[in-house]
């Protein structure tokens, strides 16, 4: 048992060690044969994984090459250039077992690819990048699958071009207008103004800029700049953590090669990617350098400029903050040039943006809408009879307190994972408590938590994200509105409205108990033995 304020402990994956023994899982340790050789097991294991994510990325390519369905927005083709796509008008059931081969088939991939690592497999890492790219690029030029949000963007990014407010009008009145965008946003969005940032309109406005009266050409540029965003991610990791073989490897899994983020970030071409790849770049311009005590100011600076560019897209992201505050809290200096960095952005963008942008900050930028599909404070309990609008008594306080309570814990709790990156445990911490607990949750969300995990070393939180991964994601899978056979409908209902629900349930009570009682270590049943010839623990290679 030991506390956040305890800076001379650090964590492995066999627990607390003292922090003049050498790591087991430096690089130099990796590559002198301390680590264990490679099985018949980790072999197969990693071939599995191969063939697997390799299947789901293809079904996930088949899904959008075959055009508008109940997995693929229904758009006009552009006059010229991308998206392209075949219209084969595959069928509901098709689809929708096609989407959940994804799920599963990607999911147990990334698993069997962990445990093949763990075990002691090095499969090429640069090969992984590779793939991913070409299999970004291919989703990029593809239309936007799994959630009608891209066309949400698309309007809003065409009123701004047209010069007004998303945050006044409603894609319900740039539709009445006679717009030739409007004409195509589903009825779901119709009445809805923009819950996300200035900096989200920004680059909802280059779009429509870029794609003019085209819907079409308008989300291809949404999903390229996210692309970008999910590609400098894989680059980040790829880059801090090329001095420990395992820990990249890792990492590419969970992020670079991973079809369930694929399918949710790339091929939907959700923001929450940028958001993502900005945070992740504040908190690891932190990282202490060796001989080192504390990151320069400039890059604290910069950290809370990246952070601020993050939650001006969405704002559950300003919880990377507590990271950036916790890396400076002996410095006032330092953590007065993080201040103006995050001020320096967030604070004119929502000046300019108005008054309208700041009460949709103030009143639903958390999330003030409820989804029955992630309910794990009533439903469990037996209420049922609520909705995506109809909300129980109390729910917003309870979520409230329940995030409270749980993010306290985490911060003190959570184990220092990367002692030379101080800003990423406490990050990684309170952004789990608000995922685990806040009652408003869609899958892609996520990748808030992802993109920090895969730096931090394997734990039991690995089993916890990927089992809340791979069992919420079919909720939103083919993820069109569509009228299924009722066969299937009943299918869908037991695994969003059940099955995830009791999922998300259990994910976020073993969160608290690992927290309560830390129980990190042993996660794939391989345990590297101390190699006393290894040099000094590892450090994170700096980004710059």
């Amino acid at each position: 048992m030991w506390s956040r304020t305890d800076r001379t402990t650090r964590y492995t994956p066999d627990g607390p060690r003292p922090a003049d023994v050498p790591s087991p899982a430096s690089a130099p340790a990796d590559k002198d044969g301390s680590r264990p050789a490679p099985d018949w097991l980790s072999l197969v294991l990693a071939r599995i994984a191969a063939i697997l994510i390799i299947f789901a990325a293809a079904i996930i390519i088949a899904v959008l090459v075959a055009g508008p369905s109940s997995a693929v927005i229904h758009i006009p083709r552009p006059a010229a250039g991308p998206p392209w796509w075949f219209s084969l008008r595959p069928s509901i059931p098709l689809v929708t077992f096609a989407s959940w081969t994804v799920a599963g088939a990607g999911g147990a991939g990334i698993i069997a690819g962990l445990a093949a690592v763990a075990r002691g497999a090095r499969p090429s890492a640069r090969a992984m990048i590779i793939f991913s790219f070409l299999v970004v690029a291919t989703l990029t030029v593809l239309p936007a699958g799994g959630s009608t949000d891209v066309v949400s963007y698309a309007a809003n990014g065409r009123m701004a071009a047209t010069g007004h407010s998303p945050y006044v009008m409603t894609p319900q009145e740039l539709k009445n207008s006679g717009d030739p965008v409007g004409q195509w946003i589903p009825p779901s969005w119709q009445t809805n103004v923009s819950v996300y940032g200035p900096m989200a309109t920004a680059e909802e406005w280059a779009a429509a800029e870029l794609g003019g009266t085209s819907v079409a050409r308008i989300t291809f540029w949404l999903k390229l700049l996210t692309s970008i965003a999910f590609g400098a991610v894989t680059l980040m990791l790829d880059r801090v953590l090329r001095r420990d073989p395992a820990r990249r490897l890792r990492a590419h899994l969970l992020w670079t090669v991973n079809p369930l983020l694929l399918w949710e970030i790339v091929a939907s071409g959700h923001i929450d990617g940028l958001s993502a790849a900005f945070g992740l770049l504040g908190i690891l311009m932190l990282t202490i350098r060796p001989n080192s005590k504390r990151p320069a100011l400039w890059k604290f600076l910069l950290a809370g400029l990246f952070i601020g560019i993050a939650a001006a897209i969405k704002i559950p992201y300003a919880a990377f903050g507590v990271g950036v505050i916790w890396a400076g809290r002996k410095s006032l200096r330092a953590l007065g040039a993080a201040s103006a960095g995050f001020a320096l952005i967030f604070v004119p963008v929502y000046a300019i943006a108005g008054q309208p942008a700041i009460s949709a900050l103030i009143s639903r930028g958390p999330g003030t809408t409820w989804d029955t599909m992630y309910q794990i404070f009533y439903r469990p309990l037996g209420y049922q009879t609520f909705g995506a609008f109809i909300m129980p008594a109390n729910l917003t306080l309870v979520a409230g307190v329940a995030f409270g309570a749980v993010a306290i814990l985490a911060f003190f709790r959570f184990p220092d994972g990367t002692p030379s990156l101080p800003a990423l445990s406490p990050a990684l911490a309170v952004s789990l408590a608000w995922l685990l607990m806040w009652s408003y949750q869609r899958p892609w969300y996520d990748v808030m938590a992802i993109s920090l995990l895969a730096v931090y070393p394997a734990s039991r939180l690995d089993w916890l994200v990927l089992v809340r991964l791979i069992l919420a994601a079919p909720v939103y899978m083919p993820g069109i509105p569509w009228n299924p056979p009722i066969w299937i409908e009943r299918m869908v209902n037991f695994e969003g409205l059940d099955l995830s629900v009791y999922c998300r349930l259990v994910v976020a009570v073993g969160f608290v108990v690992l927290c309560l009682f830390p129980g990190w270590k042993g996660l794939w049943g391989w345990r590297p033995k101390p190699n006393s010839s290894s040099g000094a623990s590892p450090v994170l290679q700096p980004l710059i």
